[in-house]
């Protein structure tokens, strides 16, 4: 152990088992060998490049009826309180039922909201409180739709495959960012904003084909948990005497809150800051995603878990932001955008992997849902505050709050784990 508290080698915890070492390509692709994993991140992968195409949609849709980024930090907050209040009972619900019927629930209730949104646009007929009433319902299921396909995955492929899933996973989210926005560009320009919504829409129905398809008797599911008293005070016990799972979400909800509303953020920054409107916004997050897929095709041959690893990420991702926030031209703002994406992505997939590998697996989805609370259920407070921001002091002032969030992360992640001891389930998620 260091002076500093932290492991000499960010490798690994001290006393936890060998952190894997580098693995060949063969061994890290070896999950999409397993065809019910292969079936279900085919329909996620265009479902994520289409809800990065509404997302981009989104902002530019509020601005333009608004002109305000007040509003738009309203729309994101409205879109995401449903998880901050809901998220952690809705885990307690996915314990204890089946969660690939639960996606193909929450995917249909998505895909037809996209899809009335699109037609409102398309008919000219839409108004603000349709935005609103869509994004309530976006977050609600949401809830539900986030620690299911979390928990979802060790089913699939088994624990021995969860660093190589998770780590996929992120990338072709990050694939979604990257590859979506470009769509989005391309379908506003050629079709109108409408299309991407529509777009989105069939994304959604291409999931529930893809959850149709798998095979059942392959799956790996945990026991159903039967209904019973103070299982989310039990999930919540569970979380506070694991430093592999009270560390990242801590870290993630001073991230989650401050760093992480790039949805408020980068569309004031691109149009107002840089004066680069819709293409400038959709340069950054193209950028942002190409960061991230390099930086996961890294992760998949060494894979990184644990709470060390990841207050090491989230110094290297305040140290991209400040780049980002300190860019004084588009192409500068965008070659720093994807260095944001690769120290996202790295911060990203290890606290994920490490909190699936800590977590009990009778209490995967509740976990995952306090997770899923703390990155996403975070943006009520993080996007008004960012869009109440960008509005007084401008998009750069904006980022600036995200470099805040990651040395307050970074702060909190020493502090954790310096005072909590390690526990079994620690010393697997740190290491082999």
């Amino acid at each position: 152990m260091s002076t500093n508290g932290l492991p000499c080698s960010p490798r690994g915890e001290q006393n936890a088992a060998p952190s894997p070492g580098p693995q060949s390509i063969r061994s890290a692709l070896a999950v999409f060998a397993v065809p019910n994993y292969r079936r279900f991140v085919s329909g996620q992968s265009i479902s994520l490049i289409g809800s990065w195409a509404e997302t981009v949609a989104l902002a530019l849709l509020v601005i333009q009826l608004t002109h305000s980024a007040t509003v738009l930090g309203l729309v994101m907050g409205t879109r995401y309180l449903p998880v901050l209040l809901g998220t952690a009972y809705a885990g307690v619900i996915v314990d204890r039922h089946d969660k690939r019927r639960m996606l193909m629930l929450s995917s249909s209730v998505l895909g037809v909201t996209s899809l009335s949104i699109g037609a409102s646009v398309l008919a000219h007929t839409i108004a603000l409180w349709q935005i609103f009433v869509s994004a309530a319902i976006f977050g609600a299921t949401t809830c539900l739709d986030n620690p299911a396909r979390m928990a979802l995955i060790p089913e699939l492929v088994g624990r021995a495959m969860l660093r190589q899933a998770v780590t996929t996973n992120s990338i072709l989210a990050n694939v979604g960012r990257a590859v979506g926005p470009a769509i989005a560009a391309a379908l506003i320009h050629t079709f109108g904003l409408g299309w991407c919504f529509v777009f989105n829409a069939f994304s959604f129905a291409l999931v529930v084909v893809a959850l149709l398809a798998l095979n059942t008797d392959a799956l790996r599911p945990s026991a159903a948990v039967a209904r019973a008293r103070r299982q989310l005070r039990d999930g919540l016990a569970v979380a506070r005497g694991n430093r592999e799972i009270l560390g990242p979400l801590v870290m993630m909800v001073f991230v989650g809150t401050l760093t992480y509303e790039f949805e408020t953020s980068l569309p004031i920054f691109a149009e107002q800051t840089l004066r680069g409107g819709i293409d400038a916004y959709s340069w950054l997050t193209t950028s942002f995603g190409v960061g991230s897929i390099a930086a996961g095709l890294l992760l998949i041959r060494w894979p990184q878990t644990g709470l060390a690893q990841m207050i090491y990420a989230a110094g290297g991702f305040g140290v991209a932001m400040a780049l980002l926030t300190a860019s004084p031209t588009l192409a500068a703002a965008i070659a720093a955008a994807g260095l944001v994406g690769a120290a996202s992505i790295g911060f990203l997939t290890t606290g994920n992997a490490t909190i699936q590998l800590a977590a009990p697996p009778q209490m995967r989805g509740r976990v995952t849902a306090l997770w899923t609370t703390a990155f996403v259920g975070s943006t009520p407070v993080g996007a008004v505050l960012i869009g109440m921001v960008a509005h007084s002091y401008g998009g750069r002032a904006a980022l600036g709050i995200g470099i805040a969030g990651c040395c307050a992360a970074t702060c909190a992640g020493l502090l954790i784990h310096r005072t909590l001891p390690e526990s079994p389930q620690g010393q697997s998620a740190s290491g082999g």
